[in-house]
């Protein structure tokens, strides 16, 4: 391409120029746009108030004045002509006597001490097998000492524990097996009661309670010459055999 020969006549030789203040220009006035706030007016109603200010004088109150006090009540009228009326029932007064006895009232019958009967009624006293002064006797075990008594009771009983012991069929079908503690009470008539077991199963329980209701009645323990209750405790062991 040719270059013309005046070049300052050139028109797109500052093209680049104008476009860029062109650009900014636009950009200006973008900014303004966005930037222009309008406020929204109200129309305001603006009325004239007239005050009728006549000649007349106004009262003034004193507020620091207390009240007047109020007017007194009405007198009650009593009227002249007062009638008196007599009562026609007459009441008769009910007089209540005191129940309380006094010193010199006399008293119907009199009661000796002589006449009072006192009842004795016999304590229970339990006293353990470990410390009682005559221990209960099993039967054919009446001769001999203190400690020969003992060791034929405890011989006894178990030798009875033997005699009498079977194993629930339940608990053989289930392999329930253990030891179970025995509790029970030798009364002061020589029978057993109070009989009470723990163990690892109900099924075992029962049937060392059964064994041991079965003891016979014995020559009950005594504590200084007097019949008392001793409770005595023995484990049963229930054991499975392969």
């Amino acid at each position: 391409m040719q270059v013309k020969k005046k070049p300052e006549v050139d028109v797109g030789r500052n093209s680049s120029l104008y476009f860029a203040i062109g650009l900014n220009l636009m950009l200006l006035s973008t900014y303004l746009l966005f930037e222009h706030k309008t406020y929204v007016k109200e129309d305001v109603i603006v009325e004239v108030l007239d005050i009728d200010y006549s000649d007349e004088d106004i009262d003034m109150v004193n507020l620091n004045v207390p009240p007047p006090p109020p007017p007194p009540a009405p007198l009650a009228v009593v009227p002249e002509d007062i009638k008196i009326v007599e009562d026609v029932v007459e009441i008769e007064e009910s007089i209540i006597e005191s129940s309380e006895v006094g010193q010199n009232d006399a008293i119907a019958e009199v009661v000796t001490v002589e006449e009072v009967e006192v009842e004795e009624v016999e304590e229970e006293i339990d006293v353990p097998f470990a410390v009682i002064e005559d221990i209960p006797v099993f039967p054919g075990c009446e001769g001999g000492t203190k400690a020969d008594k003992k060791a034929c009771f405890e011989a006894s009983i178990l030798n009875h524990v033997k005699k009498n012991f079977k194993y629930p069929d339940t608990a053989l079908e289930l392999g329930i097996y253990g030891r179970v503690h025995v509790l029970f009470t030798i009364d002061s008539k020589g029978y057993v009661s109070k009989v009470r077991s723990r163990g690892p199963d109900r099924i075992l329980e029962e049937e060392a309670e059964r064994i041991i209701s079965l003891l016979p009645k014995m020559i009950p323990g005594k504590q200084r010459g007097v019949p008392v209750n001793v409770p005595y405790s023995i484990p049963i062991s229930f054991v499975l055999k392969e």
